[in-house]
């Protein structure tokens, strides 16, 4: 329904015929200047929309909403100007539906972004453990996501970026340390179970302020410090009860830590010039394709040439046969790639703070599902142990948040 509003200037005070005497008086003591009796008009809506007209009326076709506007005059009466504008008495609602369609939309994202990673780890860790190369299977994962990208430029899906030196230049050293920090964490979940890799993967917070403090001279505030001796304790008591515990899993998951909060560290030093940044989406996929070039070499350098009949089978003899370890790889680099995606659209929609929330969310849920899954033998105190570093992290994003609101006022 709509609401509409009258404004009427009149040109004398009180609506009674005009004397004569005022016809030939001095404009400067008339109420106001007669105007022509009709005269071209702006019309403007809540939008900021205007157009010039002759006739009696506009409308906006953004918000349907009708503006009419006239002058007209009256010999008795004088000059009256009338404007009168329908607005919509929804405005509020309207509103209320936006955020409501909105919550619901980063709701179902952050769902999908979760049961992608549930997913990948567990047709991950299966072929882990009948194709034991984490190299090769990484430069795989990374060459599906490479074609997923390819197939969405050329059917203009997603917008393609047009690189230039500098930018090229700048993004190299992420892409370096994100292939690292890929690598190192397919060589962990391979040596132990996936809830582990995710509790020592829960120390990425530990790493951020440490290298935050050295590189950027960032002074981390006390409660930021507080947050950080759950997240170790807890991550030290995990692992000293892990019962897969394995010193290479062990080192890989915390050198993955190193490599991904580096790759956050170059991010902040190198991607300074905002009119020559990329959105997130675009930078994935730039890292992605770069990663994948620099994966093949090193992973046939690292392991040799896999992809013979004779590794295959060797994998068929542990319980999955050809077919079944190619349509779990292939799947496996599909949630490989789409979660990271999603993870970076929803960084496009929400603050880092509340991204961060959910990625401690999301690792409780993947360590959860794993161990359920996959039915990993956790001991009381392990659980405890995992619990407090999952805690922690809960900790440190909350006082990020705050850290994040008092600036302003700082300011």
């Amino acid at each position: 329904m709509l609401s509409t509003a009258l404004a009427l200037s009149l040109s004398t005070p009180v609506l009674r015929p005009q004397k004569p005497l005022y016809v030939h008086s001095s404009p400067r003591f008339s109420p106001c200047i007669n105007l022509p009796s009709l005269k071209p008009l702006d019309t403007v809506c809540c939008h900021g929309f205007s157009r010039r007209k002759t006739s009696l009326s506009g409308c906006c076709l953004s918000c349907n909403t009708r503006i009419s506007a006239f002058i007209c005059r009256n010999h008795g009466y004088g000059s009256i100007k009338v404007r009168a504008a329908s607005v919509p008495d929804s405005t509020g609602e309207f509103e209320k539906s936006s955020d409501a369609a909105r919550t619901m939309q980063l709701g179902a994202m952050f769902g999908i972004w979760y049961l992608l990673n549930i997913y990948f780890n567990i047709f991950n860790k299966q072929v882990l453990k009948v194709y034991p190369f984490p190299a090769t299977i990484t430069a795989f994962q990374v060459g599906c996501g490479t074609v997923m990208i390819i197939i969405m430029w050329a059917l203009n899906l997603c917008n393609r970026p047009k690189l230039t030196r500098p930018q090229i230049l700048a993004i190299l050293p992420l892409a370096v340390a994100h292939t690292f920090g890929n690598l190192l964490t397919n060589i962990s979940l391979g040596k132990v179970a996936v809830s582990f890799t995710h509790t020592i993967k829960a120390l990425e917070p530990f790493f951020t302020v440490l290298f935050a403090g050295l590189f950027l001279g960032e002074t981390p505030a006390f409660w930021v410090l507080s947050s950080l001796v759950p997240l170790v304790g807890g991550v030290g008591l995990a692992s000293l009860t892990e019962v897969s515990f394995n010193w290479i899993g062990f080192c890989s998951a915390m050198a993955s830590n190193v490599t991904n909060q580096s790759r956050n560290v170059f991010s902040k030093k190198l991607m300074v010039n905002k009119e020559e940044t990329l959105d997130n989406v675009n930078l994935f996929s730039v890292i992605t394709i770069i990663s994948f070039i620099l994966l093949v070499p090193a992973a046939i350098f690292m392991e040799g040439f896999k992809f013979t009949p004779s590794y295959l089978q060797s994998a068929a003899n542990q319980g999955l046969n050809v077919k079944e370890l190619c349509i779990r790889s292939l799947l496996a680099g599909f949630c490989f790639h789409s979660y990271q995606q999603v993870s970076y659209m929803i960084l496009q929609m929400v603050d880092p703070v509340t991204h961060a929330v959910g990625n401690c969310v999301k690792r409780v849920v993947v360590i959860v599902s794993s161990v359920i899954f996959f039915q990993t033998p956790v001991s009381p105190i392990n659980s405890i142990g995992t619990a407090m570093a999952l805690a922690g992290v809960f900790l440190y994003s909350r006082a990020k948040r705050v850290k994040s609101k008092t600036k302003p006022k700082a300011a």
